[in-house]
Parts: structure tokens; sequence; C-alpha cells
């Protein structure tokens, strides 16, 4: 039996399931904890510190299970692995761990795992890219409705704070015939929605034979027959055009939100940061797409305290979330990540500060999250169930097309199926519903 967890992004949740086909096809089974396994798989992270503190903490908590049981396999992979100084830190002080291997090798997994089983050592493989997409790998999906497809890997934007492109090398599409195909499988198999997963969808298409641009792309998806939604995550600013805008505002099947990290609002930061655009920018883009899809659900990335931000320089960015009005925020504080450009600036500013910054944007955004909510009461959403509730039987949970989180009372059996409510009540993070049809 494999335990297989995973940290990070939805890349890395792509990567994940890949790594359980190939572990289906060995003959493994799949355990609820890691007590209950033969082999623990973690999928790594490597964007912030807390995430790397948080998985020596868990490799430590094995070591004890190892010794129960020395034949337990434990195989560490993902972002976190394609980083040296991180190998070197766990063959040094973890030397119960038998696989490392980095991003750009995991379509070797059960080579180098059966190297592992025959010779008995431990085994690091973080080698460097190749630029090379292995298509047609086996795949275990967590859903049978919902499905995340890689259509690209990798970055080539290089903002001063972030270690992916060092981690996941440089841009690189899938071509977009096999994209097409996977889609097209998916919803013949009854998946209700595609997550279209890159560091940057919006540079889809370049360095292909046959360049073609994202907009292009989900056309193309949109004329597949059947009944499901499309989503994509995440759109970098700088690459986010009017036509994409106009490609969610005309395709029916790609749904109306756009995930938007603007990082800051303040235009000397966002410089720092090489992020490639300005506040004025930003906004003029937001206001496009407020015009030509009304009720679009906007979301974002805020980085709070990068090295050198003032407060007032912080208060730039309260101002944008106060004119923008998000759905949500994924905030943060600054994490500093060794090997980026940001890691050798100043940073005065204490996290307790830049903590006390977060708690008063987050407030801003409970209030309007809040407002939004209960504009919708009344109104017919059409919500994809995803999962009973928790905390209340009889009830399930999901999301409309905007990206509203929505709990209405239905029978199990519309899991995987587009519910149409209507909405009674907008609390802050939930909107209550009723489900409508009968069908």
């Amino acid at each position: 039996m494999a335990y297989v967890h995973t940290y990070g992004c939805q890349g890395n949740t792509a990567d994940s399931e890949k790594l359980k086909g190939f572990l289906h096809q060995m003959g493994y089974g799949f355990a609820h904890s890691k007590e209950e396994a033969d082999l623990v798989l973690y999928n790594t992270c490597a964007v912030r510190e807390n995430a790397e503190l948080k998985l020596f903490g868990k490799i430590g908590e094995l070591k004890s299970l190892k010794e129960k049981d020395p034949d337990m396999l434990i195989v560490l992979c993902g972002c976190m692995m394609q980083q040296k100084r991180i190998t070197d830190k766990i063959r040094k002080s973890y030397r119960h761990v038998d696989l490392m291997f980095g991003t750009y090798a995991a379509h070797q997994f059960p080579e180098l795992l059966l190297h592992v089983l025959q010779s008995k050592k431990p085994l690091i493989e973080n080698q460097e890219r190749d630029n090379f997409i292995m298509e047609n790998l086996p795949v275990e999906r967590e859903s049978d409705f919902m499905a995340s497809v890689q259509i690209m890997y990798g970055c080539n934007n290089f903002c001063s704070y972030c270690i992916v492109p060092y981690v996941r090398g440089r841009e690189v599409s899938r071509e977009a015939g096999h994209i097409i195909d996977e889609v097209r499988q998916l919803v013949s198999n009854g998946y209700k929605e595609i997550l279209l997963v890159g560091q940057n969808v919006n540079s889809y298409g370049r360095g292909l034979e046959e360049p073609l641009s994202f907009s292009e792309l989900l056309r193309r998806l949109n004329k597949i027959e059947g009944d499901f939604r499309i989503r994509f995550m995440t759109s970098h600013p700088k690459d986010c055009s009017r036509e994409l805008i106009d490609t969610i505002s005309e395709c029916g099947k790609v749904c109306p939100q756009l995930h938007l990290p603007v990082q800051c609002g303040n235009n000397r930061i966002l410089k720092e940061m090489n992020r490639n655009y300005t506040r004025e920018q930003y906004l003029d883009l937001i206001r496009y797409a407020k015009e030509k899809v009304p009720g679009i659900g906007l979301t974002s990335d805020i980085i709070v305290g990068f090295p050198g931000e003032t407060y007032d320089e912080f208060l730039d960015t309260v101002s944008l979330a106060k004119e923008v009005r998000y759905l949500g925020l994924y905030t943060f504080i600054y994490s500093k990540r060794d090997g980026t450009k940001a890691a050798l600036m100043d940073d005065p500013i204490k996290d307790s500060e830049k903590a006390k910054w977060l708690n008063e944007l987050i407030d801003l955004q409970h209030q309007i999250s809040e407002e939004i909510n209960r504009s919708y009461e009344g109104k017919l959403l059409r919500v994809l169930g995803e999962n009973p509730d928790s905390s209340e039987e009889g009830f399930l949970m999901g999301h409309s097309d905007e990206g509203l989180l929505v709990k209405f009372a239905a029978p199990i059996e519309r899991i995987g199926t587009f519910c149409t409510v209507q909405i009674t009540q907008g609390r802050r993070a939930v909107l209550l519903g009723n489900l409508c049809d009968k069908s």
C-alpha cells in the first residue's frame, strides 16, 4: 500500500496524480494514512519557508515507522528535491529516506524505485531539465468528475522573490493536440470540470512548432461537445490580454472567473518584484474584465512585507483591494527564498509588524467578501456538487461558475452533477442556498 501526500500548487497535484498512476501500474493500492503504508511519498513545494519546515517535521515523524518496518520505502520528490541544499540536508540528517528526485525526473519514477529496491541503497536524482515532455503517462485521478490538465511547465518570469523558475525550469508547452485529446477523453468519461494548469497559462504556446495562443487553445477546447466547464490558473498580469478576456466572454464553457495575482499595489515594489506591469495597467485590465464579463469572479495573490516595503506602500495594496473588490484573496507574508534576488535585499521590517499589516488586509477582504456574497441573495447560480458538507448531514458543498463556494441541501447522488441553486443567504466565506432542479 502507498500513501501519497501533496504539498503546494495545482501543478504539484497534477504531478502526484501521475506518480499515483505509476504506483497503480506497479501493483500498489492506496492507504489513507502513512501508518498503513509500505511506501510513503511526499510531493514537495518550495515556494515558502514554512513548507520546508513542515516537511522536515513530517520526515522526522517517519523515522519511528521505518524503525518498526525497515522495508518501508520513503520517497521525497517535487520542487524542494530540485534544490541541492535540501537534498544534502536530508541525506545528512534524515538517513532513513530511500529516494529523492526532482521535478524533472518524475517520468523516471518506476525506474528509480526499482533501482532502490534492487540496490538496497538510497538514491538522489535531481537532474537538469531537457525541455522534453513525456506524454501518455498513467494518471490516477483524485476525482471522477473534476480533473486538472497540465498545459505547460516551467516559468520564464524570474520574479525576484520566487524560486519556481529555478526548480521548475524554463517554460515549455504541450502540443495543443495532446491537450485537446486529453480533455475530450475526460469529457467522454463524464468529467464536469477541467482545470487547465500552468505556472503562467498566458504564456502558453510560445516555442511550439505551430505557435498557438492560450486564448485560441481555450476556443478550441470550448468546441468540444459535452456538458462541462473550463477553469484555468494561473494568469500573469503582464501577459493577460484583452483577447483573453474577450475569450472568457464569448466561450460559454469557460468559467466567468479570473485569478490574476497582483502581489502588490505599489509601483516601486512591483518593479522591485520584477513583475513587469504597473498598478495602472493592472487596474485597466480589471476594468475591462468587469465591463466585458459582468459578474466575473476575481481573485488574487498578495505578498505583504516585501523587502523594503513601507507601511505607506502597503496601503497602496489596501486601496487597490478596495477598488477591485475581489471575491477572495490568497495573502502571505513575504518568505525569503535562498537563490532569489530578493533574498539579498535589506528587509528591516519585523515579521510581527508585517503580521499586523496582513491582518489589516484580511479584515478588509472579509468585509468585501461578505458584501459581495450578500449581493447574490435571491439569485440563481449553477453549482457543481463536489462533496458532502462535513458539518451538517444532508448538505453538499460546491462552487459556482464564478468560483463562489456554495452550501445547499441536496441528496448525495448530486455529487458530480451541475445543480441550479437559489441563494438564500450570503455569508463571509460561503453562500447558502436551496436546490431548484430535481434531476
